[in-house]
């Protein structure tokens, strides 16, 4: 397990992290989002040790990563595919890790293996495209066979099959029991892969729970009711705390309430409802919606 808590990270003046606390749970994948400049990248390098934390701790399994040794067989992470030396052989790369964790050689061609790369072995890294160096890049993780895994935005570059490939390599990893968070911009991605989420903007925590609890958070969610009744209907629902919007020919569309509280409140005044669908917000739509204040950089749009 995860556990950051109140962590902030200050460069000067500029606060990149903001007492933010979370935990990321074995047995589910993690999504890691927010706005660019949120602070993910900061808080996940806080996390391995590698940018000291101003105030506050990260633990992994109640310990500080620094404070293990042969680290690989504890956490795996990917933060950036391009940080390995061009002139290296993918092999030789990945050899150079296993001796310095006191791993068996053996790992080296079976990550390569699994990431499907066990033909370009001997090829040197600077010669890959962006979608293999990601490739190489989870291997490393993979590595040591580590419980922990951190992944910064591990679907740049690849194509729809190995986007495929990683989305099931991250529900398989979190089956077995593991710790996986994903840090990702692909929110399409997210809802596909993430079980939960936690959700950052300039350096606070903004959410934190499932994909199906964040997306029903957006202004789009509601329940769509088509009675011939709407009249009788309306004043019961905003009585009740919820809005009813005339939606087309018969129906409303109502917030505020769940599907099944709007039909036990017709049923018991005998109003006859011949639909009753509840509709959630896109992932994407929430996203946007609750970080647009939070945001660092967004553009106009031209008309």
């Amino acid at each position: 397990m995860i556990e950051v808590n109140r962590l902030t990270k200050r460069y000067g003046d500029v606060v990149a992290v903001s007492n933010l606390s979370f935990t990321v749970p074995p047995g589910l994948v993690t999504g890691f989002l927010g706005p660019n400049g949120a602070g993910k990248s900061t808080t996940m390098r806080m996390i391995l040790g590698l940018n000291r934390p101003t105030s506050g701790t990260a633990t992994i399994d109640g310990r500080p990563f620094t404070a293990r040794q042969a680290g690989l067989h504890h956490v795996g992470a990917l933060l950036d595919a391009g940080d390995v030396h061009p002139g290296r052989s993918a092999r030789a790369h990945l050899s150079a890790l296993a001796h310095t964790n006191g791993l068996p050689r053996r790992r080296i061609h079976e990550v390569l293996e699994e990431v499907g790369l066990a033909d370009a072995g001997h090829r040197r890294v600077g010669g890959f495209s962006l979608g293999m160096r990601q490739r190489l890049g989870i291997a490393a993780a993979l590595l040591g066979d580590p419980p922990v895994l951190l992944f910064d935005e591990p679907v740049n570059g690849l194509d729809p099959e190995g986007v495929r490939w990683v989305r099931g390599l991250f529900r398989r990893l979190a089956a077995e029991g593991r710790t996986v968070l994903v840090s990702s911009h692909l929110m399409s991605e997210m809802q596909n892969t993430a079980d939960r989420l936690v959700v950052v903007g300039r350096g606070e925590l903004i959410a934190e729970e499932t994909v199906t609890e964040f997306a029903a958070r957006g202004a789009r969610a509601h329940v769509t009711v088509r009675t011939p009744q709407a009249a009788l209907l309306v004043p019961l629902l905003a009585a009740a705390g919820a809005t009813a919007t005339p939606d087309g020919a018969d129906a409303l569309a109502v917030t505020g309430l769940p599907a099944a509280q709007v039909g036990e409140l017709a049923c018991r005044h005998h109003i006859v409802v011949h639909e009753l669908t509840t509709h959630h917000a896109s992932l994407e739509e929430a996203f946007m919606e609750l970080t647009a204040h939070h945001a660092q950089y967004s553009a106009q749009e031209t008309r």
